[in-house]
C-alpha cells in the first residue's frame, strides 16, 4: 500500500512458466520479502544491520510497490522493489555517493528507481538464479510499461551491472564504483533508458524483446504437489 496519492498504482499478476509474478499486497506476501531482503541485504551483504526480527524493511516501503516471483507453494524466490518519481529515491540520499560527478537525479513521473533487487541465496543452481534474475527484469519491465516509465535508477553491486548489461539491459553507469558504508560493499549507480533498450533488443534480441512484453494468465506447467515441492529444484 502506498502512503502517497501522486502515483496511481496498478497492480501486477502473471505468469512466467509455474512461477506467479504479482504485485505483493497482503501481510504474508511483505513479510516474506522482508525476510528475504534481511537475507540478502543484512546477513550476507551488511548493506544494513540485522535485526532481532529478522525482517528488513524501510521507509521506502510506505510508497513503493514490491513485485515478487512465487513458486506454486507460494513461496517467495525473488523480488524487486519500484518507487515512482517524484516520490523520494534512496540514490538522493543513502546512495548519493554514488552520484559522481554532474549528474542531476531525474524527478518526473516517466522515471523510477528499481532497490532491493533479490533472489532467494538459498537457490545455488546458477542456471535457476538465472531464470529468476531474467524474470525479475520481466516483472520490473511489466511494471514500467503499465506506469508509463521510461527510465529506471539502480544502485547495484559493482559485478552486477555488468551481468545486467551482459543480460542485454544497456544499464549505463552514472558515477565510479563507491564503497558504501557499513560493509563498504563496492557498488555503483546506474540509468536504464527502456526507449534505448527497445531500440536495440528490436534489432539484436527480438525474441527477448517479444518475451518481456507478453504475458500468460494461467501457468503454463500444472502446479507441483506440496510433495513434490520439497523435491523441487526451487527449494533447494
Amino acid at each position: 500500500m502506498r502512503e502517497s496519492a501522486l502515483v496511481e498504482e496498478k497492480e501486477l499478476s502473471f505468469y512466467e512458466g509455474e512461477w506467479l509474478v504479482k504485485t505483493l499486497t497482503d501481510e504474508e506476501e511483505l513479510r516474506q520479502a522482508y525476510r528475504l531482503r534481511h537475507r540478502v541485504f543484512a546477513e550476507r551483504l551488511k548493506w544494513v544491520p540485522e535485526r532481532a526480527d529478522r525482517l528488513e524493511e524501510d521507509m521506502y516501503d510506505a510508497w513503493s510497490t514490491s513485485i515478487g516471483v512465487f513458486s506454486p507453494e507460494a513461496r517467495l524466490l525473488g523480488m524487486v522493489r519500484m518507487t515512482q518519481a517524484p516520490l523520494p529515491f534512496m540514490i538522493e540520499s543513502e546512495f548519493s555517493a554514488c552520484l559522481v560527478g554532474e549528474h542531476q537525479v531525474r524527478k518526473t513521473p516517466d522515471t523510477a528507481e528499481i532497490t532491493r533487487l533479490a533472489v532467494d541465496p538459498s537457490i545455488t543452481d546458477w542456471g535457476l538464479s538465472g531464470r529468476l534474475m531474467k524474470t525479475i527484469f520481466k516483472g520490473m519491465y511489466q511494471w514500467c510499461l503499465a506506469h508509463d516509465v521510461r527510465y529506471t535508477y539502480m544502485v547495484v553491486e559493482h559485478k552486477l551491472l555488468r551481468v545486467v548489461q551482459r543480460m542485454g539491459w544497456p544499464c549505463r553507469p552514472i558515477g565510479e564504483p563507491v564503497a558504501i558504508p557499513p560493509a563498504e560493499v563496492l557498488s555503483i549507480g546506474g540509468l536504464l533508458d527502456l526507449d534505448e533498450f527497445r531500440a536495440q533488443a528490436l534489432t539484436l534480441r527480438p525474441a527477448m524483446l517479444e518475451w518481456l512484453t507478453k504475458t500468460d494468465n494461467v501457468p503454463s506447467i500444472p502446479a507441483l504437489s506440496t510433495a513434490e515441492g520439497h523435491a523441487a529444484p526451487l527449494v533447494g
